[in-house]
């Protein structure tokens, strides 16, 4: 069940409405990376109402993090940033699913990793895990984003 007061402003805009927030809510993105560029993508998505999010990052939040990546606070570091992200993101919209991977992706987990999700944003800063995603996409015929 929609939450009608929560997402009021968005279904309030002209051409958006209350079916344009169900086909969110109804959608899926895995958004691979949860640095720089996957903190704040990953808000505004749990903030729009996708229905289900995953979140894919093997690595830890670190001080030198907390200046770019908004997501994480002193009292996060050293905890494995996928777990902090889940943490703060339920706490932002309960209602949102919320799938964590910590692990890096590769060639071995590439495809069960984007199967299950509409949408894949790339949020990472490695050139070998963009082809890797591209290709992989390309292959599942799912719609890749990336900065």
């Amino acid at each position: 069940m929609m939450n009608l007061e929560r997402y009021n402003r968005q279904i309030i805009l002209p051409d958006f409405g209350i079916s344009s927030q169900e086909k969110l809510l109804n959608s899926s993105v895995l958004v691979v990376g949860s640095g720089g560029l996957g903190c704040p993508a990953l808000q505004i998505l749990v903030s729009s109402g996708i229905g289900k999010i995953g979140i894919v990052d093997f690595d830890v939040v670190e001080i030198q993090n907390l200046h770019r990546q908004f997501l994480f606070d002193e009292k996060d570091i050293g905890f494995p940033k996928v777990i902090v992200a889940e943490k703060h993101l339920k706490n932002r919209n309960s209602e949102t699913e919320i799938e964590i991977f910590n692990e890096k992706i590769t060639t071995k987990n590439v495809i069960h990793l984007i199967e299950n999700y509409d949408v894949i944003a790339d949020c990472t800063d490695n050139f070998a895990t963009r082809y890797l995603l591209n290709d992989a996409c390309y292959l599942m015929k799912k719609p890749l984003v990336y900065a």
